[in-house]
C-alpha cells in the first residue's frame, strides 16, 4: 500500500531486475484491478521495474466519496508516480486506463518514456451492447451477470476464469464500489475530448487492439493515429483484453516496442 492524496492505494511492485532497469506502470480498465495484468507482468518484470496500481476507486484501493473526474484521475496518477519516486516511466494502459494515460501524456508532454494504449477508451461517444452488459454486471454483481459480461468481452470464452469472475463480483460488492464506477462513467462522459489534442503527445506510442473487440470496436483504433509517429498493431482472434487472451503475443509485441528486444516466449 501507498498513500496518494491521503488515500490508501494498493499496488503490485515486482522490484527492479537490475540496477539500470526503467520504470513500467500498468493501468487497468474501469471496474478492474491489478490482477488483470497477472498473465503478462511477471515476464515484463524481467526487463523493467513493473508497478501495477489499483486505480483509486477500484480494486482494493480506497473509494472516497468524491467526483471521479478526469482531473481527479490525473492528480491520482501524478501522485502515484511521486509517492513511489517513479521517474519518466513507460506506461501500458488498457481501456479506461488508456484514456487516463493519453490525457496524462497530453498534459505532461515529456514525462513519459513510451506509451502503449490497449483497446483505449476516450474516442467512443456511444455505448455498445457489451459495454452495457458490463455496466449491468457492475451494478448488479451476480456471478451470472459477471460471467456473461466477461464472456461477451472476450473472443475466446475459455480465457474467462471462475477466479476472474468471482473477484469482480467481490470487488463490486465493496463499500462505495458502485458509486465510484458510476461516477467514473460520468467523468469519462464529460472529460475533455481527446480528438484534436492527441497531436500533443510526444512519447513514442503504440496502439494495440483485438480484432474482435466488441467492447470498444477496433474501428476506434484509427482515431489514435493523430498521435505523431504512432504505431498500430491489431491482434487476430482477440477481444478487449489482449494481455489476458494472448499474453505471449502481447508481451512479444510490447517488449519489442519498449525495449527493442526480440523475445522468444
Amino acid at each position: 500500500m501507498t498513500k496518494v492524496m491521503g488515500h490508501s492505494i494498493r499496488y503490485l511492485d515486482y522490484g527492479r531486475p537490475n540496477e539500470g532497469a526503467k520504470d513500467l506502470v500498468l493501468l487497468h480498465g474501469i471496474g478492474a484491478s491489478s490482477e488483470r495484468w497477472l498473465r503478462v507482468a511477471p515476464t515484463l518484470s524481467r526487463y523493467f521495474r513493473v508497478l501495477v496500481p489499483d486505480i483509486i476507486g477500484f480494486g482494493y484501493s480506497d473509494k472516497p466519496t468524491v467526483e471521479y473526474t478526469m482531473n481527479f484521475f490525473q492528480d491520482f496518477l501524478a501522485g502515484f508516480f511521486e509517492s513511489l519516486r517513479v521517474s519518466r516511466p513507460s506506461v501500458i494502459a488498457s481501456s479506461f486506463g488508456g484514456h487516463i494515460a493519453a490525457e496524462y501524456a497530453i498534459r505532461n508532454a515529456r514525462s513519459l518514456e513510451k506509451l502503449v494504449l490497449v483497446s483505449s477508451a476516450g474516442m467512443m461517444r456511444t455505448s455498445t451492447p457489451v459495454l452495457d452488459g458490463y455496466i449491468m454486471a457492475a451494478l448488479y454483481p451476480t456471478y451470472e451477470n459477471a460471467f456473461n459480461a466477461f464472456r461477451a468481452m472476450a473472443h475466446d470464452s475459455a480465457s474467462v476464469t471462475e477466479e476472474t469472475v468471482a473477484d469482480f463480483v467481490n470487488r463490486m460488492r465493496l463499500p462505495n464500489a458502485k458509486y465510484a464506477f458510476m461516477s467514473t462513467l460520468l467523468g469519462i462522459r464529460y472529460a475533455p475530448a481527446l480528438r484534436g489534442r492527441l497531436s500533443g503527445i510526444v512519447a513514442p506510442t503504440l496502439a494495440m487492439w483485438g480484432d474482435n473487440d466488441k467492447m470498444i470496436p477496433v474501428q476506434y483504433a484509427k482515431e489514435f493515429r493523430e498521435i505523431p509517429g504512432s504505431e498500430l498493431v491489431v491482434i487476430k482472434d482477440c477481444g478487449h483484453t489482449p494481455y489476458v487472451e494472448k499474453p505471449m503475443t502481447f508481451n512479444r509485441i510490447v517488449l519489442k516496442f519498449l525495449a527493442g528486444k526480440e523475445v522468444m516466449l
